[in-house]
């Protein structure tokens, strides 16, 4: 495929969201007494997700850091979510501190295994590569370097002050990388993010991630009209033009 530059979402597509956040929810309810089905309780956290986007998308509420939207999400979860505790406090044995450092796990995710081998690999060809997440730029910077993830560039929703799947938010990707849209791709695992790139003129590749949501979860099929299915990262590079 011919194109100039690449740019990716992050949580999902190249992270393992789903796992590092339940293994991080799952110690702090330890460290403080606190019993759930911790998956459950991330799976809830991050179904909030879209709604949250929707409501700042829709002028419902004004624009602020998605760590914030992630705090408001896990208000809501935890405080009607929790029904299993063992400390007399129940849902609030997880006061302010200890709710802002499960904020801050979504700076911390684990990635897919070959996200990091397949990024190196674009890095050897002429493809400039960078984020396109609604994650903020100091997250995504963080969780980069914590994951080993090499990027030419750090892209984030942030910088068009929106959120995805805002088509502001993709051509301002392609206006900060000076390609023009149908010279850039979009890669993703999710249809929506790559639907709403490629009605603002991007191209668009599709990684799918069967695990996102647990071994139980419904496969997800490539959006209609995708014009690059990839089996992971590495399969992306090489259909880039990497010799890796």
């Amino acid at each position: 495929m011919d194109v100039d530059a690449a740019v990716f979402d992050v949580f999902g597509t190249l992270t393992d969201w789903r796992s590092s956040v339940a293994d991080e929810l799952a110690g702090v309810g330890k460290r403080v007494g606190l019993r759930a089905d911790w998956p459950a309780v991330a799976d809830a956290w991050r179904r909030r997700y879209r709604p949250v986007l929707g409501r700042v998308l829709d002028g419902e509420l004004s624009w602020r850091p998605l760590d914030d939207l992630h705090r408001l999400a896990l208000d809501e979860v935890l405080d009607e979510g929790l029904t299993e505790v063992s400390t007399e406090h129940g849902r609030d044995a997880l006061g302010e501190a200890e709710r802002d450092e499960l904020v801050r796990a979504w700076h911390r995710l684990r990635s897919w295994p070959d996200a990091a081998p397949g990024l190196e690999l674009l890095h050897n060809t002429p493809v400039v590569t960078a984020t396109l997440s609604n994650g903020g730029v100091g997250l995504l910077a963080r969780l980069a370097k914590q994951a080993g993830l090499r990027f030419d560039c750090v892209l984030s929703a942030e910088l068009a002050r929106s959120y995805k799947p805002d088509p502001e938010v993709y051509l301002m990707a392609a206006r900060l990388l000076e390609v023009e849209p149908r010279r850039l791709l979009m890669v993703a695992c999710h249809p929506d993010d790559l639907e709403a790139a490629a009605k603002a003129g991007l191209r668009t590749a599709y990684i799918p991630r069967p695990l996102e949501w647990g071994p139980d979860a419904d496969p997800v099929d490539p959006p209609a009209g995708v014009d690059l299915v990839a089996d992971d990262v590495i399969d992306l590079a090489r259909a880039l033009g990497s010799h890796g």
